[in-house]
């Protein structure tokens, strides 16, 4: 990003604990204005007093929304919509395929599977609702945090009402939910627009309380998965970077269904019906 962390201003959702914690900490080392969110307000004082006392920046925010209801994505929107200005949004809130969440189906207050809901919907209701603001501030990026874990959606029962309900597949599908969406976002934005959009694995298997809650074990120390978001967040040489998926720092290709225009447009509609009036 051209402009000085200094002048920059960020929101990064589900930042009291692991990638997300992380990735604010070090977007608010480098300078910038970091609006933090979370579903608790004790931990959203927590991760901002512990914040600003290891990087001295003062320069913190809070925002307070469930992603499991529509209704509180929204208020989130409009609270962050009031803002000056809005150049960097980093969709990182999600839960996993297990523990510490239950791996049997359950949906949403919307009545919505509920992975498909918080890693998905959620982020996509966001951007959606923050890109004029996005637009006004160019330039813009956003960054869909997701993984390498991915599988295509049947659309036919999108949220796994009528298949074997399995918390792997539900979070296989929500995440290429998201990559397919931030390639239909940048191929559907002006490219004079100035918003850039763009997704990642960040790490394998980090060291974060869904890991090892599920796991027991890690891969990849968290600080990997820190700075290949932050490195697709801030690095100029890819400011005119759009529509693509990187494994941690190095671009590569999703599933197929990411790149189908039809499976892109289907995602699309789904997502306006589920979202319906909390858009409007």
């Amino acid at each position: 990003m051209t402009r000085a962390p200094e002048d920059t201003v960020a929101l990064v959702t589900g930042a009291t604990d692991g990638l997300g914690r992380a990735v604010a900490e070090r977007l608010a080392e480098l300078g910038m204005t970091v609006h933090l969110h979370g579903r608790s307000a004790a931990k959203l004082a927590a991760a901002k007093r512990e914040i600003a006392a290891a990087t001295g920046n003062e320069r913190l925010h809070t925002h307070r929304a469930d992603f499991a209801s529509l209704a509180e994505v929204r208020a989130l929107a409009d609270e962050v919509a009031g803002l000056p200005a809005l150049h960097l949004l980093v969709n990182n809130a999600g839960i996993g395929s297990g523990l510490p969440d239950s791996p049997a189906r359950e949906e949403s207050t919307d009545g919505i599977e509920l992975r498909f809901a918080v890693n998905y919907l959620a982020g996509f209701l966001l951007t959606t609702r923050l890109l004029p603001l996005l637009e006004r501030s160019a330039p813009a990026r956003v960054v869909m945090v997701a993984s390498l874990g991915q599988a295509s959606l049947d659309f036919d029962d999108p949220q796994l009402e009528r298949s074997l309900y399995e918390g792997r597949r539900a979070y296989a599908q929500s995440k290429l939910a998201q990559i397919a969406f931030a390639n239909e976002l940048a191929y559907r934005l002006d490219p004079d627009s100035g918003v850039t959009v763009n997704s990642l694995h960040p790490a394998t298997f980090m060291p974060t309380k869904i890991v090892l809650d599920e796991r027991g074990t890690s891969v990849d120390p968290l600080s990997r998965g820190v700075d290949a978001t932050v490195r697709l967040a801030t690095d100029p040489s890819l400011d005119d970077v759009s529509g693509r998926f990187f494994d941690r720092e190095t671009e590569a290709r999703a599933e197929d269904q990411a790149y189908d225009p039809e499976a892109r447009r289907l995602l699309w509609e789904l997502s306006e019906g589920l979202a319906g009036d909390f858009l409007r």
